[in-house]
């Protein structure tokens, strides 16, 4: 690939201007992100995300229950179980995104 040590200069040229392009714009661009990795410090507990993941998983349930009509009551030890692995799910990823 390299025919002799002018290719390899060329090179070794190109690199170190790319990594200084790279710098300055880091140094550029680094004022600007400083407002959005503060907004990434700050997030949800798990309370907050338990009261969302109850309210989740309520509303769900209720559209689930709707959406069954007949084989709701046949179903209902199934729903039970489900609701508490939902809301168990729900609020971990809630607190996990949040």
């Amino acid at each position: 690939m390299f025919s002799g040590g002018g290719d390899a200069k060329i090179l070794a040229v190109v690199l170190m201007a790319l990594v200084l392009l790279i710098v300055i714009l880091a140094s550029y661009l680094a004022p600007a992100a400083a407002p959005a990795l503060a907004a990434l410090n700050a997030g949800m507990g798990l309370k907050p995300a338990a009261i969302w993941g109850f309210g989740l998983t309520v509303g769900l349930f209720v559209l689930f229950a709707l959406v069954a009509g007949d084989g709701l009551l046949g179903e209902i030890q199934f729903m039970l179980g489900s609701f508490f692995a939902f809301f168990l799910i729900l609020t971990l990823l809630i607190a996990w995104v949040f």
